[in-house]
């Protein structure tokens, strides 16, 4: 089940992302969420603007990610590239999972792609676990993006395709 993070929720999710940076570290990616980050403020952010949500079963909260609607100013400028539609899209950003159950990134980009039509997503060019999930989630590369601080991203998109069989 995916719902909307609540405050009660951060601990947990703290407690998730510290594990993901674990998992990072030792698949050869120890500086994407280095220091604190995300840390509790940014969960706060992310809560008040419901842009917070978190996977859980019936004995568990086992994954969290943020779902943003609207532009990410991060992605004005791609380098290398270009992005696959100029269209309002939603961003997946900050997706970490406790390591208790596989494909994560499909479930969150299922729950994604009912509400919105096209999709972007970035990850640390050290991640690569998190680019092969990218892929197999039919998400194409698109070029290299810059957070606020300069450091670059690989970018991808997804968008909906119509149905031309009608």
């Amino acid at each position: 089940m995916i719902r909307q993070a609540k405050k009660e929720d951060i601990p947990r999710i703290l407690e998730i992302y510290a594990k993901a940076k674990d998992f990072m570290c030792k698949t050869g990616n120890p500086t994407q969420w280095n220091g604190s980050y995300p840390d509790e403020a940014v969960l706060l952010m992310d809560i008040q603007k419901q842009h917070l949500f978190v996977m859980e079963d019936s004995k568990n909260l086992y994954a969290c990610f943020a779902l943003i609607g609207g532009n990410d100013p991060t992605y004005d400028y791609i380098e290398g590239g270009r992005w696959s539609s100029n269209s309002p899209y939603g961003t997946i950003h900050r997706i970490a999972g406790d390591g208790t159950k596989k494909g994560i990134l499909e479930e969150c980009v299922q729950f994604a792609r009912l509400k919105y039509q096209y999709l972007r997503i970035d990850t640390h060019e050290d991640n690569k676990p998190m680019q092969g999930a990218i892929l197999k989630n039919s998400f194409s590369y698109r070029g290299i993006i810059y957070l606020s601080n300069g450091s670059p991203r690989l970018a991808y998109d997804w968008i909906e395709k119509e149905d031309k069989s009608l």
